[in-house]
């Protein structure tokens, strides 16, 4: 197998929460539209807007929940619960 004659480029750093709300308003402004037509259109567009709609939602709550576990320090433990610390004699 030849060896590769050039170095693979840096991965991107892309705003993966501003990429998924562009979408995500792509398919609202989709479904304002298909409302506004009303009967002259199928209603299986209207619920694969509402369900795009939906699984952006839902996939923007597990960034923002992947983000928050990424924020938990890192002792090799589990995180220590949040409260008052007691201490026993």
């Amino acid at each position: 197998m030849p060896s590769p004659t050039r170095k693979a480029p840096p991965p991107l750093q892309v705003d993966t929460v501003r990429v998924v709300l562009a979408g995500t308003a792509a398919w609202a402004v989709a479904l304002i539209v298909l409302l506004l037509l009303g009967d002259r259109v199928d209603r299986v567009w209207t619920w694969t807007c509402v369900a795009a709609i939906g699984l952006a939602a839902l996939g923007l709550g597990i960034m923002r929940w992947q983000g928050h576990l990424n924020r938990r320090p890192s002792g090799g433990g589990p995180a220590e619960p949040a409260g008052p610390r007691t201490v026993s004699r």
